[in-house]
């Protein structure tokens, strides 16, 4: 099989390289026929497409070449695309995706780096370090208590990789976790699991809230005004999901008013955000540039043994788990 990776121009943190590429081979040494070609530039992807089977790239490189058709004139013979990101809402709606080529994400690459970040982010507001950050830019001596995590209510929206691992380090903490997702299915780490339709019901007793699910348009504004008010007073919010799940400014007014006690967002619209931005000086709120789920040292390690793992099944006859449905939009 002939694979192109495209990286894209410039990007000096995230590359997939030769290098990486030798030593996923070694941890999977049934993928050793594969016939790989990397590039950066224009040129390197246009001498590449019309050969390659499956292109491993970044949502953006996607976006730029196919969102507006054209895919088979370009690459006749691709039949694989696997997106380094486990997001890929930035490429819906998926009419330019043909019906005969898999899209595949790298849900799963995030899990343990989104696990850490997202119980650091509840020991964060546990302890009021959004309000003593601020304080501290003030010069301001301010004193306040927290209290353990342990048996206090969480509530996560989302257990996909993200979510389910943000559950699994709350509930070793021992809180009291209930799981949010489109069926009711259990999950380990919750003591609970509702569908997404049963929503409003569990607001009400979640001290804590994390955000950890897919942008799709079922989920885009789902946290809206309505649904911060049912949350009870002194209540606190985490945002590892998108931007676009919350509605900032019901979110702004929530923490100037006090009814919320304070928040952790690493998504926003936009991205980046520009100086003078609310989000920036809103009391409680404590905002990081969407990093939570990216590690360096095993982004691109990871991802290629889900992909390899993902074409490994595929050779088997069997359902390859990272592809993207794109009526489901994740």
């Amino acid at each position: 099989m002939r694979i192109h990776i495209q990286n894209p121009e410039a990007e000096s943190i995230f590359p997939l390289t030769p290098e990486q590429w030798a030593a996923a081979l070694a941890r999977n040494p049934d993928m050793a026929g594969l016939q790989p070609s990397f590039a950066h530039d224009d040129a390197g992807f246009a001498a590449a497409i019309g050969e390659a089977e499956l292109l491993i790239t970044w949502t953006k490189v996607v976006h730029a070449r196919f969102s507006q058709g054209g895919l088979k004139a370009l690459a006749p013979k691709l039949r694989t695309i696997f997106c380094t990101s486990a997001g890929l809402d930035r490429l819906a709606p998926f009419a330019w995706l043909p019906d005969d080529v898999a899209l595949l994400n790298n849900r799963g690459t995030h899990a343990a780096k989104a696990g850490e970040f997202g119980l650091m982010a509840l020991l964060m507001l546990a302890n009021h370090i959004p309000f003593f950050a601020q304080a501290q830019q003030r010069g301001e001596w301010a004193p306040r208590f927290g209290s353990v995590l342990a048996g206090r209510k969480l509530v996560v929206v989302g257990l996909g990789s993200l979510g389910g691992a943000v559950a699994e380090r709350a509930a070793q903490f021992g809180m009291v976790v209930t799981g949010v997702r489109n069926t009711a299915r259990p999950h380990p780490a919750c003591r609970q699991v509702v569908a997404q339709d049963a929503l409003d019901t569990v607001l009400p007793e979640a001290e804590f809230l994390v955000l950890a699910c897919p942008l799709t348009p079922e989920t885009t504004g789902l946290l809206d005004r309505r649904r911060l008010g049912l949350l009870p007073k002194g209540a606190k919010l985490v945002n590892i999901a998108r931007g676009a799940v919350w509605d900032q400014d019901a979110v702004c007014d929530a923490l100037e008013s006090g009814h919320l006690d304070g928040a952790v967002t690493d998504v926003m619209v936009p991205e980046p955000m520009p100086p003078g931005h609310r989000l920036w000086s809103t009391p409680g709120m404590f905002v990081t540039p969407h990093m939570s789920a990216d590690d360096p040292n095993t982004y691109n390690d990871n991802s290629l043994d889900i992909l390899f793992q993902n074409l490994r099944l595929a050779r088997q006859g069997q359902e390859m788990p990272n592809r993207v449905i794109p009526k489901r939009g994740y």
